[in-house]
């Protein structure tokens, strides 16, 4: 009985250890994203997505990979006006600031002919390239204990030591699966019969986000 009464009591200090660290992963004050102005990136507010660096295309769009949906994430090929505008939705509710290495759902401001979300989601890896590709679609979950599958419509923004105000796009969700372990990527461009993909597990593609 003592022994069964110490497991009890080490379950529950596990238990509240957890829920403490949730907790505490919840409120931590993680720097802001800042846009190319410096101001802080905020919820439901549409930003450009572009390359930090000059050659690597243009604002991000939507890609018609195969002729059939869904759409891709990917870039114009070249700088300019083109490209769809996104806007970020932190996972914790009260969060109104775009804050860095914590999950963010990122969504195009886009209306497709595709009947879907224009949410980026990670999608299955190529057999051909070995790369994870981010396409678009919202995740449903209707069963509360498979809640770690959305963890695929969720993305980091981490800062890059290129510069000021210049972030990576990263794949590493933690907030909407405290416990679960996947298998982290940083988002890059992948070339393909001329279109840009984003695509995980390769060349790294620094960006910045500029107010629409």
């Amino acid at each position: 009985m003592k022994l069964m009464r110490s497991i009890g009591t080490l379950s529950c200090i596990w238990l509240v250890m957890a829920i403490s660290a949730i907790a505490q992963s919840s409120n931590d004050s993680s720097p802001a994203v800042l846009d190319t102005t410096g101001q802080a990136l905020e919820r439901g507010v549409e930003y450009y997505i572009k390359p930090a660096i000059t050659d690597n295309g243009g604002r991000f769009t939507l890609i018609n990979r195969n002729d059939s949906c869904p759409l891709y994430v990917g870039l114009e090929n070249v700088s300019g006006l083109d490209g769809f505008p996104v806007t970020f939705t932190p996972f914790v509710e009260e969060e109104t600031v775009i804050r860095e290495n914590r999950d963010t759902k990122v969504v195009f401001s886009a209306e497709t002919t595709c009947v879907q979300s224009t949410a980026w989601k990670l999608d299955e890896r190529d057999p051909e390239t070995e790369r994870r590709l981010i396409v678009t679609g919202e995740i449903v979950v209707d069963e509360e204990n498979q809640s770690w599958r959305r963890a695929g419509n969720y993305f980091k923004l981490r800062k890059s030591d290129v510069g000021d105000n210049i972030y990576n796009i990263e794949w590493c969700p933690t907030e909407v699966c405290p416990f679960c372990r996947f298998i982290c990527g940083t988002a890059g461009g992948l070339i393909e019969n001329g279109k840009r993909l984003l695509a995980l597990d390769g060349s790294v593609l620094p960006v910045v986000f500029e107010r629409a």
